[in-house]
């Protein structure tokens, strides 16, 4: 059995795409996924299947629409590829810790994408890296870096640029699914 992360894109912010977490956890049980656990009340999802990842995300997106009448982008990660992306940050200490010196929240976050987007939309992102924001893409995720707050960045707010499904996690987010996936080995 695979240990996966779902991670469910807008939900449960500013009172929109309202999903409780238990009523959650009880839906994905019932369409067959083992040992289903959440984190904190924005999507996140562990649990283990032999299912492959594009069948898996399927049928949660469809199983969320048909139970809350909503559709919910699902990115799915293993937890052994979510294990690479929080040990494999592109930043240095020194710059994350500069970064979150001059930021009153969080400064490092990641975007996990669907897939890796193509060059010409890459290339739509650049104009809004800047000396506060910056990013670096590695395959189907973008790690962030915020000096400011990701609320007012130009470049937060123009993810979408790279016109693939995706959803943004701040890095204490990740490491913690990290530590709770490795609990679920057996």
């Amino acid at each position: 059995m695979t240990i996966y992360i779902a991670l469910l894109r807008g939900i449960n912010v500013g009172g929109k795409n309202m999903i409780k977490m238990t009523e959650l956890k009880r839906i994905l049980e019932a369409i067959g996924l083992d040992r289903v656990q959440t984190y904190i009340q924005s999507g996140n999802i562990l649990f283990e299947s032999n299912e492959e990842e594009d069948s898996l995300r399927k049928r949660i997106e469809n199983q969320i629409e048909a139970v809350f009448s909503l559709k919910i982008p699902v990115i799915i990660r293993t937890m052994d590829e979510l294990k690479r992306v929080a040990a494999n940050c592109p930043f240095s200490e020194k710059e994350i810790s500069e970064a979150e010196s001059s930021n009153e929240g969080e400064s490092l976050y990641v975007s996990l994408m669907l897939e890796e987007p193509l060059a010409e939309r890459i290339e739509r992102l650049k104009s809004f890296k800047s000396d506060t924001d910056e990013y670096q893409i590695v395959g189907r995720d973008i790690y962030l870096l915020f000096r400011n707050s990701i609320r007012n960045s130009k470049l937060a707010n123009n993810l979408q640029k790279l016109d693939v499904p995706a959803t943004v996690r701040n890095w204490k987010t990740i490491n913690k699914l990290v530590s709770l996936a490795v609990t679920m080995v057996v």
